[in-house]
């Protein structure tokens, strides 16, 4: 009878100890470099978007973050070399809703799962998608687009970033609200979509607004809408599709940092919360705008709800448009 009280002893002893030892690992951390992975090409918004956070971040914990990028499978390379990673805080992935909301539908097989696989630490920035026609386009307006093409009145094409792009699937979206007769061209990238808008190969294009702006600004494109909650800054006489009567086109495609499950709970809100101050600094949050992005800064749990939120939403226009990839 003694040993197994000395048994138990021990057994509620280690239990109390372990917290302590978590909670002390966290408030070292971090004591080496970290490295946050871009699954997509440099150059493009996330990569910039990554490399701004990582900067700030180095600053605040005194300790290198470096950006690498590992590309391809629409971001599901490099999101599933992270999954596979340590849970220990020193690797993260600058997701998007592609990675963690579009792709878990739009794929008949990933190599990492969405949600078991990660731990969400905070949203960074979202970037509108820009809803443009030709400038030469007769179309003024999305009431224009509607009423002239509604109902199968005339076919259309429309061009995105490519097959599961958020690009894309607003267009189905679209196509689905207005009931529009129109086939999706897809691009590799937004820039040669915008290209051969300009050039009237399509008839209307859903861009990320970075791709897109400044062709908007130099009447190469007209733009009609742009699909968040609030005007954006770069263009802000361009309403939202919600002030348009079109609140279910709003589409917000995000950036954000993700870990590997299982990380501990303190250092996820430790390095939620360095995010959300590096988000407040004015020089990020200028370098943010200047892309034609919105800072955000978010705790894991409203990130955690964002990715649901937007599985969800696409997951049903994925179905409904037949896009797939296998």
């Amino acid at each position: 009878m003694k040993r197994l009280r000395i048994c138990i002893s021990g057994a509620v002893l280690a239990a109390a100890v372990v917290p302590g030892l978590a909670a002390g690992q966290a408030e070292d951390w971090p004591s080496r470099s970290l490295t946050i992975v871009v699954p997509y090409s440099p150059g493009g918004s996330t990569d910039i978007l990554a490399r701004t956070i990582a900067e700030h971040l180095a600053g605040q914990f005194k300790q290198p973050v470096v950006v690498t990028n590992q590309p391809g499978a629409g971001g599901s390379i490099g999101t599933a070399a992270v999954a596979r990673s340590a849970a220990d805080g020193y690797t993260m992935v600058m997701a998007t809703n592609g990675t963690h909301a579009i792709n878990p539908s739009l794929y008949a097989s990933l190599p990492y799962d969405a949600v078991k696989d990660f731990a969400p630490v905070s949203l960074v920035a979202s970037v509108p998608l820009l809803l443009s026609v030709p400038a030469s386009s007769t179309v003024k307006t999305l009431k224009d687009l509607v009423e002239r093409y509604g109902d199968k009145k005339a076919p259309l094409n429309f061009g995105s970033a490519g097959v599961g792009s958020s690009g894309h699937l607003a267009g189905e979206m679209l196509k689905m609200e207005a009931k529009l007769d129109a086939t999706h061209v897809p691009y590799k990238g937004d820039a040669p979509a915008v290209v051969d808008l300009i050039g009237g190969q399509t008839d209307y294009l859903f861009a990320n607004m970075p791709a897109a702006v400044a062709q908007a600004k130099g009447g190469a494109i007209r733009p009609l809408a742009v699909t968040t909650k609030e005007r954006s800054p770069e263009l802000p006489d361009v309403q939202t599709v919600q002030e348009l009567g079109y609140p279910s086109l709003q589409v917000d495609p995000w950036y954000g940092i993700l870990v590997p499950s299982g990380t501990d709970s303190a250092i996820v809100n430790k390095l939620s919360t360095a995010i959300q101050t590096a988000v407040k600094d004015p020089k990020v949050r200028e370098k943010m705008t200047g892309l034609g992005a919105t800072p955000i800064g978010t705790t894991p749990e409203q990130f955690k709800q964002t990715i649901e939120d937007d599985t969800q939403k696409f997951a049903r226009v994925i179905k409904a448009s037949g896009a797939r990839i296998d």
